[in-house]
């Protein structure tokens, strides 16, 4: 069923290749079947084109910790922090200013 929501993901990206919520949805997915390559291209494109997009970065940090990148994680969560209080989105917020602690040792597993 999954690999037919992939496809289905991939040929509305390739209807509108331009549209955030697609590419976010195809990155995820990818993740799913871990084509971990594709979706942290898709993830640091969208980061690039899209910044205000806020739920790419927590995902996109968490892809960087588990590619044992966390000082980019930390920088992906810092970004993400700055662009959540500017759009005011306190959910997203405190979760990256949680996965942003935790990278850095601080948190509490």
């Amino acid at each position: 069923m999954s690999t037919d929501r992939l496809e289905q993901l991939k040929s509305f990206y390739a209807d509108d290749p331009d549209d955030a919520f697609t590419r976010y949805a195809l990155a995820q997915e990818h993740l799913k079947h871990d084509h971990t390559d594709r979706a942290l291209a898709l993830f640091e494109e969208l980061v690039e084109t899209d910044p205000d997009y806020v739920g790419t970065y927590y995902h996109l940090g968490k892809l960087y910790e588990r590619l044992d990148r966390t000082d980019a994680a930390i920088e992906t969560y810092a970004q993400g922090i700055d662009v959540a209080r500017e759009q005011r989105e306190q959910k997203a917020l405190s979760e990256l200013q949680d996965a942003k602690l935790k990278a850095e040792g601080v948190g509490f597993s």
